[in-house]
């Protein structure tokens, strides 16, 4: 059928299909040809090692310019300006993200290693603990001289976090809090076995004495080192308020049994003798409490020097009461004398002192003010003079002779004590 036989409105509608067909065609050749492009320019971007995620879209157009692969596509030439620098930059992104996960990789490796080395650095201190190197009470300088010489010490050297130091101490601090429950371990295992420390007790037969018992295993040899010091300071205070008790109790039988001296035998003196006082005194309680005859012989004699002292304490008494009565006499003596020579220094008094009232003080001179001085001092000196003269001569024909036998009396007690002892 030839085409006049066609009505006009059929190929108006059949041209219609051919160019809606052809638009269509052209419209998804274009769309794979885009595809292909972007496909193609993500893999010579992937190809491309140099191209990094800080590289700049100017630099990388400068590569693909050196890249055959894109300068030999016309296709690749004629791309879309938009599609590739949008291709680009989720390249970078995904490089950007790689990159991150690779740090983030390293970090964690690099983590890893580092508590690796922490807990190889532990493991060594363990070994040393069981080793008896190391303890509560090791000090690092006294370590160190140890530890540096191993491989596990030098891998943990510059690295971030705690230090040697700080996991020694952490060790050591570990170690220190666990004294109080191993000191209850010490205590039970003693408990246990009978045994009670003494002042007398050694840390060697102490320590020997634990390693028997199975419990003492695991104990640190510093805190066990700890707790015996503990023990033997509260030894020790036993020990020292038990002498401070005995020293009170000889105290007490010492003074009943100078009471019993007192009360027994209140005539003794020193020429009074032990044999022939002993015997009055053999049956009372505070006799038989002092076991030794030498600690009753020295009681005795310290008794008979603190009478004799005390009986020179009185007698200093008795002569300072004479000097008193002496100077009453003298008072006495003085008051007696006459009424007229009373009257003639009254007198003469009066006498000085209307002169010294009719002179003015303005006209007074010097030479007689030092006149007055020396008269006073001269005077005040004989005073002192005869009162010392008398004291002597009253001393000396009082106590010479009683002085005399108490100082002959005190050397020969003390002579005594010095023999005993």
């Amino acid at each position: 059928m030839s085409g006049k036989n066609v009505c006009d409105r059929d190929r108006r509608e059949l041209f219609e299909d051919v160019l809606h067909m052809l638009a269509k065609r052209e419209k998804e050749e274009a769309k794979a040809l885009r595809k292909r492009n972007i496909k193609v320019f993500s893999e010579i971007l992937d190809s491309m090692p140099s191209l990094t995620y800080c590289t700049t879209w100017s630099d990388a157009q400068q590569m693909l310019l050196d890249n055959p692969r894109f300068t030999e596509d016309p296709d690749l030439q004629n791309m879309d300006k938009e599609d590739a620098l949008i291709c680009f930059e989720d390249h970078i992104r995904m490089l950007e993200q790689e990159y991150d996960d690779e740090k983030e990789r390293e970090r964690r490796r690099v983590r890893r290693q580092q508590r690796k080395n922490r807990e190889s650095f532990q493991v060594l201190l363990d070994e040393l603990h069981d080793q008896g190197k190391l303890n509560s009470m090791s000090l690092w300088m006294d370590l160190y001289p140890i530890v540096s010489q191993d491989l596990r010490f030098s891998n943990i050297l510059g690295q971030p976090g705690s230090t040697p130091l700080d996991l020694f101490k952490f060790y050591v601090e570990d170690l220190k809090s666990r004294f109080h429950d191993e000191k209850k371990i010490v205590k039970e295992i003693l408990k246990d076995r009978g045994i009670i420390v003494e002042t007398s007790t050694t840390y060697e037969d102490f320590s020997s004495c634990l390693n028997t018992d199975k419990r003492s295993g695991n104990l640190d040899s510093g805190n066990i080192k700890l707790t015996y010091n503990s023990l033997i300071e509260k030894a020790e205070a036993r020990e020292k308020e038990r002498l401070k008790e005995e020293a009170r109790k000889i105290r007490r039988l010492e003074g009943a049994f100078k009471a019993m001296l007192k009360q027994a035998s209140p005539s003794i003196d020193s020429m009074t003798r032990w044999e022939d006082i002993r015997v009055r005194l053999e049956k009372e309680i505070p006799f038989e409490a002092i076991t030794l005859e030498s600690e009753r012989i020295r009681l005795y004699k310290e008794y008979q020097v603190a009478v004799l002292e005390q009986c020179s304490h009185h007698h200093s008494k008795k002569k300072k009461s004479k000097k008193h009565k002496l100077k009453r006499s003298r008072s006495r003596s003085r008051s007696s004398e006459s009424d007229d020579d009373i009257s003639s220094r009254h007198k003469l008094k009066k006498k000085k002192k209307s002169r010294s009232a009719s002179r003015s003080p303005s006209y007074m001179s010097e030479s007689d003010d030092q006149e007055m001085e020396r008269a006073s001092k001269r005077h005040k000196k004989k005073s002192k003079k005869k009162k010392h003269l008398s004291r002597a001569d009253w001393n000396s024909s009082d106590s010479d002779v009683s002085e005399g036998e108490l100082e002959k009396r005190r050397r020969h007690l003390l002579q005594q004590l010095e023999a005993d002892q």
